[in-house]
């Protein structure tokens, strides 16, 4: 009796110990989640507090008089005297409307800095495609400059430094209280490519640069590495050339992105001439990169198709190709776009290979072609993120809210995808 005792009794010992070792890896596995989600709440946070004013641009509305006398300009459309004109000063003078005691030419040019460098271009084009506005008086909406946005948006925050001097300061007050200046939705972070001036800085330019790249990289990877996948899962023999390229493909996946940016240097710039900072050369370069993914990820998606399938396909008198187009492909196919979306949205966030093909170039404007200089999202946030000015700082982390955006969506239509398309058994 005492011996059934004891054994009973180290059989409950046994299994509190187990109970509390079970209770301790649920603890465990819960702390690193909830690390994780902290991290990533965290970094949200920052990106956040950090991006969301740069969805906000700081204006100046000011009825300018367009004086010919003024701005040493009789004939708008004589590029020789647009050259030689001062479009400055009608800025200078509807600003002075409102601050009547900046008399001297010293007070004059600490006004005129309040306006953005860009100003005077936007007065000029005006009056060229317009010349029938010189001598009126026009109400036009100025960028302000970056150091004026930065007081107006930041004020009293530690974390900026505000570089205007306290005459501007007090300026800049009495124009937001007359309404003079304000701000709305940063439309210009959506509309312009980049510039030197952040205020005028937008992301058109890198968006539409990512876009044609990211065709580029689905035209070639996407048929290459289905048809890949269909032919090493469906038709090649089982041999050790296969194995080596099977070995081969799952080793590439897991190769440092920046050594196909050395391949893309070496070959398609090197070798075949092609020129840097395009988004053929960048979309090439991604395909290299992504189609390891989309290989791995479709032969996944083919075995998992049942093999009676393929049996009752071939039972009816169907051909191993009509199997495999008419039956395999299309039941895989949800696992193959799901994997090819992935496979994009990681190519879509990729930096350290574009760099090395030279898209890190300073891009004004927006392409318009495959052969366009073109930069893209994620090396356009570098650049800003590498720039010591508040404004940039501000640009790189709005950039990068979007460009999450896109990802999210991309994982999200990949999940959608399959939901939709896939077939249970």
């Amino acid at each position: 009796m005492s011996d059934q005792s004891s054994q009973a009794e180290i059989v409950r010992n046994s299994l509190k110990r187990r109970y509390r070792k079970e209770r301790r890896f649920r603890l465990y596995g819960m702390v690193a989640i909830f690390i994780a989600l902290g991290s990533l709440f965290i970094l949200f946070a920052d990106i956040i507090g950090k991006g969301h004013t740069g969805f906000i641009k700081t204006t100046i509305t000011l009825d300018v008089t367009l004086d010919s006398e003024m701005m040493y300009l009789d004939d708008p459309t004589d590029e020789d005297q647009r050259s030689m004109a001062d479009f400055v000063a009608p800025i200078i003078d509807a600003l002075q409307d409102h601050i009547p005691e900046a008399e001297t030419a010293a007070e004059k040019r600490e006004l005129g800095r309040l306006v953005g460098n860009y100003a005077a271009s936007e007065v000029r084009d005006l009056l060229e495609n317009n010349p029938d506005l010189l001598n009126t008086t026009q109400t036009i909406e100025f960028l302000a400059h970056d150091r004026v946005s930065t007081y107006v948006k930041h004020a009293g925050n530690p974390r900026y430094s505000i570089k205007l001097s306290e005459q501007q300061q007090r300026w800049v007050d009495e124009l937001v209280e007359k309404g003079v200046i304000d701000t709305s939705f940063n439309d210009v972070l959506f509309s312009r490519g980049d510039s030197r001036e952040p205020s005028n800085a937008g992301i058109l330019g890198a968006i539409v640069g990512s876009l044609l790249t990211m065709l580029v990289t689905l035209a070639i990877a996407f048929p290459v590495g289905i048809a890949a996948a269909v032919y090493l899962e469906e038709f090649a023999p089982q041999n050790k050339f296969t194995d080596f390229i099977e070995v081969n493909i799952n080793n590439l996946a897991a190769v440092p992105s920046i050594i196909f940016g050395l391949l893309g240097l070496a070959v398609f710039i090197g070798l075949f001439g092609m020129p840097r900072s395009v988004p053929v050369v960048g979309g090439m370069v991604l395909a290299l990169m992504t189609l390891p993914t989309i290989i791995i990820s479709s032969r996944a998606a083919i075995k998992s198709v049942p093999p009676s399938i393929r049996e009752a396909a071939e039972g009816v008198g169907a051909s191993k190709m009509q199997v495999v187009l008419h039956h395999v492909i299309p039941l895989a196919m949800p696992g193959m776009l799901t994997g090819t979306i992935i496979g994009m949205a990681q190519a879509l966030g990729e930096t350290a290979p574009l760099l090395l093909i030279g898209m890190v170039a300073f891009i004004v404007d927006v392409p318009t072609g495959f052969f366009d200089s073109a930069t893209v999202l994620p090396v356009q946030i570098y650049l800003w993120a590498s720039s010591s000015e508040q404004g940039f700082i501000e640009l790189a982390s709005a950039a990068i809210m979007v460009l999450l955006t896109f990802m999210i969506s991309m994982n999200a239509l990949a999940i959608w995808l399959r939901k939709r398309l896939e077939r249970r058994w």
